[in-house]
Formats: C-alpha cells, sequence, structure tokens
C-alpha cells in the first residue's frame, strides 16, 4: 500500500519532490510509485505543472478512497501489535530448584526483549503451584514430574533434567566426572526424607540394596553444607548444578537414565500457554544450562 501513500503525500504537498522528503523516499522511488499506481488505474492521477503536481478527476477519486483503506490498515496493524503484546503483569510459579538458575535466566531475558512485561516470582512444591494455577494465583507453573493435572491445566515439556550425585571437593571420587552405581552403595546419603522413594532419594537403587540415610535435611542449602563437609552425598538435579558451590563436585552415575520431567504447566482456558515470550525465555535458558551441565562434567 506505499502506492496509495505517496499518492496522498504528493497530492497534500503538490509536489513529487516534496512527497518524497516527507516519506523519505528517493524521488526516483515516489515517481516509480506513481507510474505503478497510473498503470494500475488505467489513467493519469496527477496534471504536471511548470511547478509541482495536482491530482487529475482520476486522481482525486483514488484520494478520496486512498484515505479510508490506509486509515483501515493502520486501524488494523495497532490491534495486530496489541495482540502480540504481553500482558504487562506475569505471575510465575517454580519449584525450588528451578529457581536456582533457570527461572531467574529466563526473567533476565524477558526483561530484555520485553521491558513492558513485570514478572513476580512464587516459589512453591509443584502440587501448590497446580493448585495455584487453578485458582488463578499464578499465570504460568513451572513443575516437576506433573503425572496428574487438575482439571483445566496443560503442559508442554521443558526439559528432562537429569539427575547426579552431589559429593564434597575432597572426596574420593570428586574429579572423577561418572562412577558406577555400586561404588556409591558404601556411602552415607542426605535426603529431604527417610521414606524410600520420596523426592530424590534412591534413584538407582534396587530390590537388593536401599541407601543408607546420614542425615536428613529438606533445605538446600543444608544439604550442600553436610555434602561440603564430608558427611555424606546427596542427589541434585540438573538445574542446580550451575548454581552449586565450588566445595562440591558432581558425579554422573554410569549406565543411569534417571532424570526427572520439567514442565511448564498454564490454564487451558487463559491467553498466556506455552508460546507466550516467556515459555520461549525459559525452553531456551533450559537448553543453555543443559549445555552448560555438561560442559562442567566433561570439564
Amino acid at each position: 500500500m506505499s502506492g496509495l501513500r505517496v499518492v496522498r503525500e504528493a497530492a497534500r504537498t503538490g509536489s513529487f519532490s516534496r512527497a518524497a522528503e516527507r516519506l523519505d523516499y528517493t524521488q526516483s522511488a515516489v515517481s516509480r510509485q506513481i507510474t505503478l499506481m497510473e498503470q494500475a488505474a488505467g489513467k493519469a492521477l496527477f496534471e504536471r505543472l511548470p511547478r509541482g503536481v495536482k491530482p487529475t478527476e482520476a486522481g482525486l477519486i483514488v484520494l478520496r478512497h486512498a484515505d479510508s483503506v490506509l486509515d483501515a490498515l493502520d486501524n488494523a496493524r495497532d490491534e495486530l501489535r496489541e495482540l502480540k503484546r504481553p500482558p504487562a503483569r506475569l505471575r510465575i510459579g517454580a519449584f525450588p530448584t528451578a529457581t536456582a538458575a533457570l527461572v531467574p535466566r529466563a526473567m533476565a531475558v524477558a526483561a530484555q526483549q520485553h521491558p513492558e512485561l513485570r514478572v513476580r516470582l512464587r516459589e512453591g512444591t509443584s502440587p501448590t503451584l497446580l493448585n495455584g494455577l487453578v485458582r488463578r494465583r499464578v499465570d504460568l507453573a513451572v513443575v516437576s514430574r506433573p503425572e496428574h493435572l487438575p482439571d483445566g491445566v496443560e503442559t508442554t515439556p521443558l526439559l528432562e533434567d537429569s539427575l547426579y550425585v552431589a559429593v564434597a571437593a575432597n572426596h574420593p571420587l570428586a574429579g572423577r566426572g561418572s562412577v558406577p552405581v555400586g561404588l556409591l552403595r558404601r556411602e552415607r546419603w542426605i535426603t529431604g526424607s527417610e521414606e524410600p522413594g520420596s523426592g530424590l532419594l534412591g534413584v538407582w537403587s534396587e530390590a537388593a540394596w536401599r541407601p543408607v540415610i546420614g542425615h536428613v535435611a529438606r533445605d538446600w542449602i543444608t544439604k550442600l553444607g553436610l555434602v561440603a563437609a564430608g558427611l555424606g552425598v546427596t542427589v541434585v538435579p540438573g538445574l542446580s548444578v550451575t548454581a552449586l558451590p565450588a566445595t562440591v563436585s558432581i558425579l554422573r552415575v554410569q549406565g543411569s537414565a534417571a532424570f526427572r520431567p520439567i514442565a511448564l504447566a498454564y490454564r487451558s482456558d487463559g491467553d498466556i500457554d506455552g508460546r507466550h515470550p516467556f515459555a520461549i525465555a525459559l525452553r531456551d535458558a533450559a537448553a543453555a544450562l543443559s549445555a552448560e551441565v555438561h560442559r562442567r562434567l566433561r570439564d
């Protein structure tokens, strides 16, 4: 529709050269657009005068319709821009280890790419966050192992978060990168519960062996402090590896495919879903974190 804009501006200014200045076009580009419009109309749209131009009768007809057409296009463009614009406020929920690096990185990216977006973070367990979605207390939720979803909630995968073992930096196994599970059976474990199968406890256990629990601690800082002091080992998710202190070393368990699925949950009847800009930032951050974990384990 640039031809219509050129015709309108040339009529307003009475000059092709002034129309070019107003539209930031070259004069040859304006002349070319006028020629194309005249060819489409089958009639001359401007009378060329010694000083400037003026619309012909055919030109006046085109101009009469140009305003309504261009105004309608501008209105449609504005509506489409509003449709793409994310809500000014987003309430994101995440379970604790997702707030170590994944969600903060996504928040930083969103702040750069969408400065108008205000993100508020709420931490909680996955069941609590899913309930918060249903009650409309959060708009998106990063959840772990979302096997049973409440009615009206849908998910999209973010990543399969691999599980590792954390040992003290001066532990005999530290620095090996990976170990067979048999070498871990002599270790004392630090976990959040004494119940078998709870949390991340015993992900590599078998019927003939159960981890020996040395300490129970729910807080991650406490767990890592106990590990760093050489008082036991613990399971850590890949999401937290990049945020771990240098006093802790990470081991991959050989032959293990232990992981937990991480997903982004949202309300099925809402406007905010897996295509939201923040959801895209989360997926990008998840991919970057996975690459960093693999590099750290190689080093």
